[in-house]
């Protein structure tokens, strides 16, 4: 990606078309070493998915795909829809990443109807969070935005990494405390959650629906400091 900021990017010509995948090929090249990516939405990421995949929403690609994915994997795809594999290429290609060995034939549901595992995420609210802190639950909040968006308010007590960051600064987070983890409205909670699942993380208790947005549209109290 520096390189590309500094020289441009490549011209693109005809986009690469990854293959359908059957279940058992998709996990044939996971074994081999390919990285899956669910571009799926957060809620439908949480209730199901494929261990040690990344969730990017499909809009998130362009911007947070080269925080997270090296360019020495092949990269797999997990659709909501056949539909969208175009513009999911169309991004990983611009960023560089031309090594997609294929997508998920079916989506996900394909996965479990054949007998593979899969992987959940809990999901809560903003009034379940608030509820767990006021009850003094040993729950640790992390806040995955960016440094402006922290300042603005944040929950008190929280621990701010931004996503982008995460993946270098596993150390800076406890593995013994439940993790409750919110953004602006969850999507890159999303991806942070992945991102420490692949770490094996034991205690990611949930994403955080609306996260702060909807924190702040119900006033609940925030802090500056």
């Amino acid at each position: 990606m520096e390189r590309y900021n500094l020289e441009g990017p490549p011209l693109l010509g005809e986009l690469p078309i990854p293959p359908p995948l059957t279940p058992l090929e998709f996990k044939d090249e996971m074994d081999r070493g390919a990285v899956a990516v669910d571009t799926r939405t957060p809620p439908a990421f949480g209730g199901a998915h494929i261990k040690g995949s990344y969730s990017i929403w499909l809009e998130g690609l362009p911007t947070y795909a080269g925080w997270v994915l090296s360019y020495k994997n092949p990269i797999l795809l997990v659709l909501e829809s056949s539909a969208n594999l175009e513009k999911a290429v169309r991004y990983l290609v611009r960023l560089g990443y031309d090594a997609i060995a294929g997508y998920l034939r079916g989506g996900i549901s394909a996965w479990y109807d054949s007998g593979f595992t899969v992987e959940h995420l809990g999901l809560s609210t903003v009034h379940e969070l608030k509820q767990k802190l006021d009850s003094r639950t040993d729950v640790l909040v992390l806040d995955v935005r960016d440094d402006n968006e922290w300042r603005e308010g944040h929950i008190k007590d929280a621990l701010h990494i931004y996503v982008g960051q995460l993946q270098s600064r596993l150390s800076e987070i406890p593995r013994d405390r439940p993790l409750s983890i919110v953004c602006n409205v969850g999507y890159r909670a999303s991806l942070a959650a992945s991102i420490l699942l692949r770490a094996s993380y034991p205690n990611v208790c949930c994403d955080v629906l609306g996260s702060m947005r909807a924190w702040s549209i119900k006033e609940f109290p925030m802090t500056k400091e």
